[in-house]
């Protein structure tokens, strides 16, 4: 029986967040089952039960422990597991850097981009057409974002401090999917953010992952 039951959807960059969390863990004992966003079993009864708000990914446990939010659950598990992701909690200096660098994704960066990602992406799947003031706005946000980022990243190797973290983890699959709506010169037009960005993407286990991704799209559309 694996360890626990990771409930998401491909293309979903909540899921991807946590699979890119236990895949830099190594970790590989669980099963993941796929929603269809599209039709909407994100809201059916049985999902409305793990997660009220009736959205993925969510973690179930055998014991019957369950959690939902990606954030959540990828800092759970790499307690859990002991992936090397965190600070140590002795040193409450790190940890603090650590929930600063958490905040400022979660409030400056993800907020903006995913409007991005929503106005340009899904709802091409929804057919719907975009609100170019949405994009206009929200990418103003994430260039002034990215413009304090890049002075930051001129003294440190990672978002949270010199180590690669959840914090780096956290950002990869909305960057991602601004690089597929067309804006990735928000990230490559910045020297030291541009070098971040190469540092988290040529590590192995997200290459890996990433890689298998692509082959698993390629074969769904033959």
């Amino acid at each position: 029986m694996p360890a626990f039951t990771l409930y998401g959807s491909r293309g979903s960059t909540n899921t991807d967040r946590v699979r890119l969390t236990l895949a830099e863990g190594g970790f590989t004992d669980y099963e993941l089952v796929l929603l269809n966003l599209q039709k909407g079993e994100q809201k059916s009864e049985e999902n409305m039960k793990r997660h009220p708000w009736g959205k993925i990914p969510v973690i179930t446990f055998p014991e019957g422990f369950t959690l939902y939010e990606s954030r959540a659950i990828c800092k759970y598990l790499a307690r859990k597991y002991s992936f090397p992701l965190l600070p140590p909690d002795s040193d409450i200096e790190a940890a603090a850097l650590f929930d600063q660098a958490q905040s400022t994704e979660m409030l400056y960066f993800a907020e903006p981009a995913g409007r991005i990602a929503f106005e340009k992406f899904a709802k091409k799947f929804m057919g719907l057409p975009p609100d170019d003031a949405v994009v206009s706005d929200a990418l103003r946000s994430v260039e002034m974002f990215f413009n304090v980022a890049e002075r930051l990243l001129q003294h440190k190797d990672y978002m949270a401090g010199k180590n690669f973290t959840l914090t780096d983890i956290y950002y990869i699959p909305l960057i991602q999917r601004l690089f597929a709506c067309g804006y990735g010169d928000v990230i490559l037009s910045r020297k030291a953010v541009s070098a971040w960005w190469d540092r988290c993407m040529n590590r192995s286990a997200i290459q890996k992952m990433l890689a298998a991704d692509k082959e698993a799209a390629a074969a769904a559309r033959k």
